[in-house]
């Protein structure tokens, strides 16, 4: 967004004409916009991981976990099985799940930009999606015993 400033009138005298300008000042903002994360602590492969994105401080992204809570039901729509199953991210409104939620993660952070970049390429895309469904089930059989 930019937003555009009138912030005075010069002028000056050249061959005895008189010049008129408007100086103007164009000021560049970034909006950031705050990502919920939700994921499951009480499964420790998930709790590891978030704990290690964690340590780099970041107001772009809040933390939120899914365990026992039903406000995170409430803000994603969906049911406890449901947010176990995935990573669940809301950006600007929206839920997004699984391998894009990854990939919207990735592009808050600085340190992992270069895998969002990498990982955004469509064929690389399909199999990152694919391995991390795979995974993401193996975990959710795993864990949903002590979560629900």
């Amino acid at each position: 967004m930019t937003v555009c400033i009138k912030l005075f009138s010069c002028f000056f005298i050249k061959d005895k004409k008189l010049f008129i300008f408007k100086r103007k000042i164009f000021f560049s903002f970034k909006i950031i916009s705050v990502i919920k994360v939700f994921f499951n602590n009480s499964c420790k492969v998930c709790k590891l991981e978030i704990d290690h994105y964690k340590k780099t401080p970041n107001s772009e992204i809040e933390w939120i976990d899914i365990t026992n809570n039903v406000e995170a039901e409430q803000l994603t729509k969906k049911t406890p099985a449901q947010l176990l199953r995935r990573l669940h991210v809301v950006d600007k409104g929206e839920v997004i799940e699984g391998a894009k939620a990854f990939l919207v993660l990735w592009s808050k952070m600085p340190k992992y930009y270069w895998l969002y970049k990498l990982l955004s390429f469509k064929p690389l895309f399909i199999i990152f999606h694919t391995v991390y469904e795979g995974f993401a089930y193996f975990l959710f059989l795993k864990n949903k015993k002590q979560s629900l």
